[in-house]
């Protein structure tokens, strides 16, 4: 971190000096009590402690691309997958981690025509760390819409781990789960009708009363999941745009599912997420988008499935 200049003259004690010998990370000279060091060797020591935590350089994942964001150069590299990233350079590295989407709610109640709610997106951290060794990134799946939904499973890189989004509100052999919290949180349905909480995204959206016509969306990185109300299912919460990140056109990741509904169902968030379907299958949110999966309107209806995660990893050059 930077270190403010000294004044010419200025007296440290050796404790003092003992506490900046360990911030630098480096073997320097033992220096005795009240000794009294020229502005010029204090500030020598200014100048390796400021660049003594430089930014690193590594390969992998799907190649390296140079970008210019802010007036600030950087180089970055993506995972789609679970893979090492090699550490060219011991460094800091900024870190922008997703998990995997959540699965939108099933319904196996073959007597009882019912939505279920549309699945969470996956977490959302991004970081700074320090690495000095190869790393394993590790990339989460998508929650499965099936017969049982599930949530999505966690992404991770250097000790930042961005948790799976939770699945939405759903009907199970006559059982009804509430929608699970996670990264952020399904969207709810009847009777158990609020969302899921979100644990590094937003929650679910509700369900205002005990019908069965329709069920709200899953939350996104940056919005909650929309109600339902009547006939109409809640859309998805909005993403997170990471250009921001990596710069380029508009890139949207981590969008919640939408609800199912009998008349009108919701849309996936920022167009990533599952979109909600009058009908048997709630549509899937496509890989690498953290994104939920949508919900469905039937008997025996399956929700979508969530979108595996992504891990981006930069550095300045």
């Amino acid at each position: 971190m930077p270190v403010a200049n000294f004044t010419a003259g200025q007296v440290l004690t050796a404790a003092e000096l003992d506490t900046l010998r360990s911030a630098l990370g480096m073997t320097i000279p033992d220096f005795v009590a009240g000794q009294v060091l020229t502005a010029a060797e204090l500030n020598q020591l200014v100048t390796v402690a400021n660049n003594s935590l430089q930014y690193g350089t590594a390969t992998g994942g799907t190649g390296v691309t140079n970008v210019t964001i802010g007036g600030v150069n950087y180089a970055y590299t993506s995972f789609t997958s679970t893979g090492t990233l090699t550490v060219t350079k011991a460094g800091l590295f900024d870190v922008l981690v997703f998990g995997g989407g959540g699965g939108a709610g099933a319904n196996s109640d073959t007597t009882s025509v019912g939505s279920t709610g549309g699945g969470g997106a996956g977490g959302m951290l991004q970081g700074l760390v320090y690495l000095t060794t190869n790393q394993t990134v590790t990339v989460g799946a998508g929650g499965t819409g099936a017969t049982a939904a599930a949530v999505g499973s966690a992404s991770s890189v250097g000790g930042i781990i961005s948790v799976g989004g939770g699945f939405g509100y759903g009907s199970i052999s006559g059982e009804r789960p509430p929608a699970a919290m996670g990264g952020s949180g399904g969207g709810g349905g009847r009777v158990q009708n609020a969302g899921g909480a979100g644990q590094q995204g937003f929650a679910g959206g509700s369900q205002s009363g005990v019908t069965a016509t329709s069920a709200a969306g899953g939350g996104g990185a940056t919005a909650v999941g929309v109600n339902a109300s009547g006939t109409t299912g809640g859309a998805g919460g909005a993403g997170y745009d990471v250009s921001a990140f990596i710069g380029g056109a508009s890139l949207f990741k981590a969008g919640g599912g939408g609800g199912g509904a009998s008349v009108t169902p919701g849309a996936g968030g920022s167009s990533i997420g599952g979109a909600g379907v009058t009908g048997t299958t709630g549509n899937s949110a496509a890989a690498n988008t953290a994104s939920g999966g949508g919900g469905s309107y039937a008997a025996t209806g399956t929700g979508g499935s969530g979108g595996s995660g992504i891990v981006y990893i930069r550095w300045k050059v």
